[in-house]
């Protein structure tokens, strides 16, 4: 039976992880909707890019229930594929700093198809152009600008094998994907991840986790509030500046005094 049009894309149901004593995620309910631009934001510490692990089948909840389009996902990513494909995009680009821009790009499809060398770089070079890095396959991660780094790390991500029909990723992940950028490099990338959204490439939902205000506010339709493990609140961006939720205001404003406790 083919899922419902109103299915989520993604469902999380009773996530709970904890590394030693320290519970991270603790019965953590989420439903991500196809076409969905989504922030997960909080304060430090809280799980955020825990979840991402955990949806992006590289990290396995302790308890709790994944579903992928409906389908009950069992283990991690590489025991069985998901029906959508899942891109990733690291906080910190996580580019291979031997390999050139070109190998960098191409990785999975050296490591994991029978293209020739021409074929992964007419490709690769698509990706670079959609991303507005033309001409720099041959240039290494140390000669880049951090900007353009995560601009690469987008264009790895949002690489499809063409021998299989479903590794077009539908759904991309973003760790902090404007950290320690200057103000003109995070537009750029703010920019580039909603022009991606619309793109043909298929990666109209993603998830996002980040604590800069002009990148929630300009990439998120949606956001959810987590803190100690479980989400306070949820709601659209353009609610932001009128919701009264203790939480929320004190984390807006950066107020030291309120409900979440500030390690001193």
């Amino acid at each position: 039976m083919s899922p419902s049009q109103d299915a989520p894309l993604i469902e999380l149901k009773g996530i709970r992880k904890a590394f030693g004593q320290n519970v991270i995620l603790d019965g953590l309910d989420l439903s991500i909707r196809k076409g969905e631009a989504l922030a997960i934001i909080g304060p430090s510490g809280t799980g955020k890019s825990t979840i991402l692990r955990i949806i992006a089948g590289l990290l396995a909840p302790d308890e709790g229930e994944i579903y992928i389009q409906g389908q009950k996902r069992e283990g991690l990513v590489e025991d069985a594929p998901d029906p959508v494909g899942i891109g990733m995009v690291f906080q910190q680009a996580a580019l291979f700093d031997s390999l050139n821009v070109y190998e960098n790009v191409g990785f999975s499809l050296f490591q994991h198809t029978h293209l020739s060398s021409e074929d992964i770089q007419n490709l690769v070079d698509r990706k670079l152009d959609m991303v507005g890095l033309p001409g720099i396959g041959d240039r290494f991660p140390a000669q880049l600008s951090g900007g353009m780094r995560k601009r690469v790390s987008f264009a790895r991500a949002i690489m499809e094998n063409p021998e299989d029909v479903h590794s077009r990723p539908e759904v991309l992940l973003y760790d902090e994907p404007t950290a320690g950028l200057d103000p003109i490099a995070s537009t750029v990338i703010e920019d580039l991840i909603r022009n991606l959204q619309c793109n043909e490439v298929g990666c109209s939902t993603y998830v996002m986790v980040t604590h800069q205000d002009s990148t929630i506010r300009r990439t998120a339709d949606r956001i959810i509030f987590l803190y100690q493990g479980k989400v306070q609140w949820e709601g659209q961006v353009k609610d932001i500046d009128t919701i009264d939720h203790p939480m929320v205001r004190q984390f807006f404003n950066g107020q030291v005094e309120g409900p979440i406790q500030v390690a001193k």
